[in-house]
């Protein structure tokens, strides 16, 4: 674990995995520490990987102004850790929540970007809607799974808006393209690892305007890696498709069988895929 100063002086941490040229990468949750992306299946044999611990997350410290966790103003963190590292132009990887700080930092900063990985991306800063029949349509992909029934009458909860603590505890195999004791371990190992205030503040008033954002992205001209997983419900394969055309250089891969975490359900495929990309 190594340290760095943020603009505003909080201290920030990262973690390194692996040898060669560097990909940052940004954890979701949003604002959960990096642990749960452990080397991402093995993505570290062919990449160099940098977790950062976002602010107030994992080993980094809790900053003066609560505001701060918001996410446009997490991308000038982005910023100094690519500094950090003495690098002009970056490759950046990121998983779910943390995605919508790849997108503003892209935009803001597109000159510093070799590579984008996405991985099942969260779509709030592109203001995409999956509406709630696109997130039946995937989670009936499951239908023949043991734990289906109870999972899909807390997802019919959730979709109406009525979800409760134990709704969406229930829809916790969703996330996963195996309920198996793996998948039971990981989710477990979550919990704790989550800023909550951060989290609240994360998507506060002003931290998204999706107009602005997708004109930059049509902007962008490197390359972009979209992996989707075919049963995830977070980021369904649809709204991926819809997150890809924003780019004028988008591949969109749907990892068959997958949820939420593909290194988890097939290590070798995700990293197959992705080592492939940044090559």
């Amino acid at each position: 674990m190594t340290t760095f100063s943020a603009p505003d002086g909080t201290k920030l941490a990262y973690h390194v995995f692996g040898d060669g040229h560097p990909v940052i990468c940004l954890p979701g949750g949003p604002m959960q520490d990096s642990l749960y992306l452990g080397d991402l299946g093995g993505l570290s044999a062919h990449r160099q990987l940098v977790m950062l611990d976002l602010r107030g997350t994992g080993q980094s410290a809790t900053p003066e102004d609560p505001a701060s966790y918001r996410c446009d103003r997490l991308v000038d963190d982005v910023d100094a850790l690519r500094e950090q590292l003495g690098l002009d132009r970056m490759d950046l990887l990121a998983h779910s929540g943390g995605t919508n700080l790849a997108l503003l930092y892209a935009a803001r900063h597109p000159e510093r970007v070799g590579r984008l990985a996405l991985i099942t991306p969260s779509v709030f800063a592109a203001g995409i809607t999956i509406t709630g029949e696109v997130r039946r349509e995937t989670a009936l992909l499951r239908r023949d799974e043991p734990w289906f029934p109870a999972a899909f009458a807390a997802l019919e909860a959730v979709v109406a808006g009525e979800g409760t603590a134990d709704s969406f505890q229930a829809i916790a195999p969703f996330w996963y393209g195996r309920w198996d004791a793996a998948a039971r371990a990981h989710r477990a190992a979550e919990d704790g690892h989550k800023n909550m205030e951060a989290a609240a503040a994360y998507g506060a008033e002003g931290a998204f305007d999706p107009d602005t954002t997708r004109a930059a992205l049509a902007r962008f001209t490197s390359p972009v890696l979209l992996l989707a997983g075919e049963v995830d419900l977070n980021s369904p394969p649809p709204a991926m498709a819809e997150l890809a055309d924003l780019f004028p250089h988008a591949e969109l891969v749907i990892q068959p069988g997958s949820g939420h975490f593909p290194w988890l359900d097939d290590a070798n495929r995700f990293v197959t895929t992705t080592a492939a990309f940044l090559g």
